[in-house]
């Protein structure tokens, strides 16, 4: 099983959360803090991350979507839950779309915070593989701060302060560089299939929540949701972390999504 962290009502709705890459299961914990009383939230540590830092017990294989679905959908199912609410961060919200895929009746409904459908095009897959190729050698040779500090100063972390990268840098540098790196190439955007039929294919409702300073991911909702039945929800003051920036609206919009 993934390492884990269950809070709330074992009795009520199951609302399972997927970090973004780098992150933890603790990064969801100012959400889970507002939906406990009313969900049973279980956040989850995605392979080599979190306390999943034994590369021998989830090394994945490449491209490694579908094996991280099974493994999150086997510690659920360690769980006895067999039906949850779905929301998935970043590259957590690109493995929950895996999930949606594999596991569709098992959802009661899927929200994605700025998360990536796929690439659409030959070139653009060839252009992000050079890309994550050059990620991946920093990460496996750089120091892991000196690793952070080059991360978070990309254009999508644009709205973040100086503190606030500054804060990221000394939570994240515990990582295992060695683990991560098997994680993102295993899990590049190159490697990922084309999923921007999903929501078509589910019975459940299917949202995107995107920060309104975070004009690249909120363009790419806009353009999905012309295609598919997808409900798009913007946040104020916040950038491509929603939750992190904002995680009162953001709760308040689950609950309400949820409801």
């Amino acid at each position: 099983m993934l390492s884990y962290c269950c809070s709330g009502n074992a009795n009520a709705p199951a609302v399972v959360f997927l970090h973004g890459f780098l992150g933890s299961k603790d990064d969801w914990s100012e959400i889970i803090l507002q939906l406990k009383d009313d969900f049973y939230c279980i956040s989850i540590d995605l392979p080599g991350h979190g306390d999943n830092k034994v590369i021998s017990a989830y090394e994945l294989p490449t491209p490694g979507f579908n094996r991280c679905a099974e493994l999150v959908a086997a510690t659920l199912s360690s769980l006895n839950i067999s039906q949850f609410h779905l929301v998935g961060y970043s590259l957590g919200g690109r493995i929950a779309l895996h999930i949606a895929k594999l596991y569709p009746e098992q959802l009661l409904s899927l929200v994605l915070e700025s998360c990536h459908p796929g690439l659409e095009s030959e070139a653009d897959k060839i252009a992000r593989k050079q890309n994550d190729s050059a990620w991946a050698n920093k990460l496996s040779t750089l120091p892991i701060s000196e690793f952070l500090q080059l991360w978070y100063q990309q254009a999508v972390f644009n709205n973040l302060t100086t503190t606030e990268q500054h804060a990221l840098v000394l939570k994240r540098r515990h990582n295992n560089p060695l683990v991560l790196a098997n994680c993102y190439q295993a899990t590049s955007l190159a490697e990922q299939g084309n999923l921007w039929n999903i929501p078509s294919q589910l019975k459940v409702a299917s949202h995107f929540i995107a920060g309104h300073q975070d004009s690249k991911f909120m363009a790419l909702a806009k353009r999905w949701q012309q295609q598919q039945p997808l409900s798009l929800h913007c946040i104020n003051a916040s950038g491509h972390n929603v939750h992190l920036a904002a995680p009162q609206p953001f709760s308040n919009k689950l609950r309400m999504l949820f409801t």
